[in-house]
């Protein structure tokens, strides 16, 4: 009597309502061995790299999302992201685009702010323990976080259409459910189906444990949370399958036995692989080598450029992982690139893909312009640029803004944006060939400025002296 006593009082205030708890039909035996379906696609392509669990479910899980099967219909998949900054980053794109593809083919996915558990600290994949964060700031990151995936989904949705109907993109907060909650009545609910053993033996955990540093509580009960933020969004939203990075299998485990231990019902984790630095490190804020997928961050132009920047022998994998390009036009971009690798069609194609999904078509044309003024010295390019392009992609730049006055020589010009030193050094810079505007070399320090040459339509120029200080001067007056 005491195990349905048990299972009563948990559902009585921490244990929601069940969602749609239904019959899994299929198991993986069709996706590991390569058959047609969305999970073996995505197999095929490197996107989904483990599935868990195997064991007793190879039946089941391919027929699950084939929405062609008889008595198959629309899931429900989720993934968290948790805002200990505000705004994520290109290693967290990969989630994505596993939630993104999930949807295309008509099933319903979550985007999990963990607005609660990023208090917590996530331990997977770390030697030491994360700064801590003050609740307001959290909360902010969180709302940040909120806004950023939105607005992927938007421009997925928008710009990525393929004819097909698809399944919602909902984004929620794991704060909502755990604001105002009692702690000592979670423990007594939750506490109880989880073992200390196994919990020790996860392996983020044991790194941890053998790190000169230790573990917190904290940090330890955080695969606990992970676990009810699984058990809840089925419970509320029928969600049979986590998503998530190859470091977070330990915590998706954790998930799938609580759920199975409280209902008996089968759940699923499916990882994602980790996306590494070229010396092995993964991409991240904690690393210190995190590409943002916010603009204020990371300019659309950047992001661009670490994509086109990518190696020979890593750009067919990241076109099959970061687009949503079919293999076979894959194939036919690689085999164009064997032919004229001098082009870099593929890389090209690589960062325009995913600039487009991040930053939207005006993102991607923003790049684009960028690209053509720095690396191609394109004058119309620049006078089509917005001080803002100006200012990202010269960073390091001084901007000035002078009044144009009537006889305003290129001596005069320099001078006022200090780009060039008082006296005849400074005269000789230009004399010598050391000065340009525009892209244009300058060589008569006494010439007047002509609108349209010096002068872009846009009201701006671009003064360069040597071969790396730029100024950027916005002209008042025109």
């Amino acid at each position: 009597m005491a195990a349905p006593m048990l299972r009563w009082v948990f559902r009585s205030q921490w244990f929601g309502t069940p969602g749609r708890p239904g019959v899994l039909p299929l198991g993986l035996r069709e996706a590991h061995s390569g058959a047609q379906g969305l999970l073996a696609m995505q197999k095929a392509r490197g996107l989904f790299k483990e599935f868990f669990p195997e064991t007793g479910t190879k039946t089941e899980l391919p027929e699950l999302f084939d929405r062609g099967t008889a008595g198959s219909f629309p899931q429900t998949i989720y993934c968290g992201f948790d805002p200990t900054a505000d705004s994520l980053h290109v290693g967290h794109l990969l989630a994505l685009l596993g939630l993104f593809h999930f949807q295309r083919a008509g099933h319903n996915v979550i985007a999990l702010v963990g607005g609660a558990t990023a208090r917590l600290g996530d331990p997977s994949g770390r030697t030491k323990e994360r700064e801590a964060l003050d609740a307001e700031r959290v909360r902010n990151n969180a709302r940040a976080l909120h806004r950023g995936l939105q607005a992927l989904a938007a421009n997925h949705q928008r710009l990525f259409a393929n004819g097909r109907t698809w399944g919602s993109f909902t984004v929620l907060d794991n704060s909502a459910w755990y604001q105002k909650r009692d702690l000592v009545d979670f423990l007594a609910a939750v506490g109880g189906h989880f073992r200390m053993g196994t919990l020790l033996s996860r392996l983020s955990v044991q790194t941890r444990l053998k790190s000169p540093e230790g573990m917190s509580l904290a940090e330890f009960f955080y695969q606990v949370l992970q676990a009810y933020d699984f058990y809840y969004l089925f419970q509320h939203y029928g969600c049979r399958v986590q998503l998530g990075g190859s470091d977070q299998l330990g915590n998706i485990v954790s998930g799938y036995e609580f759920i199975h231990k409280v209902t008996g019902e089968d759940v699923f984790g499916i990882s994602v692989p980790l996306i590494t630095s070229t010396t092995g490190a993964k991409l991240g804020k904690s690393a210190g080598n995190a590409v943002w997928l916010n603009q204020e961050k990371t300019s659309p132009f950047e992001l661009y450029q670490f994509f086109v920047r990518q190696q020979d022998d890593l750009v067919e994998r990241y076109l099959k992982l970061f687009t949503f390009l079919p293999l076979p036009e894959i194939d036919h971009i690689m085999q164009l690139h064997v032919k004229e690798p001098e082009k870099r069609g593929p890389q090209k194609r690589l960062a325009a893909e995913v600039t487009k999904l991040v930053h939207g078509q005006e993102g991607l044309d923003s790049a684009k312009r960028c690209t053509q003024a720095l690396y191609h010295s394109s004058i119309d390019a620049l006078e089509v640029m917005s001080d803002q392009e100006l200012k990202e992609l010269f960073k390091e730049a001084p901007f000035s803004e002078l009044v144009l006055d009537p006889g305003t020589s290129v001596l005069d010009t320099c001078r006022k944006a200090n780009a060039i030193p008082d006296g005849p050094r400074g005269y000789r810079m230009i004399t010598e060939g050391g000065v340009s505007i525009n892209h244009r070399q300058v060589t008569n320090p006494e010439s007047v400025l002509v609108v349209g040459q010096h002068i872009l339509k846009n009201g701006l120029s671009l003064l360069k002296i040597g071969k790396k200080n730029f100024y950027i001067i916005k002209w008042l007056q025109l």
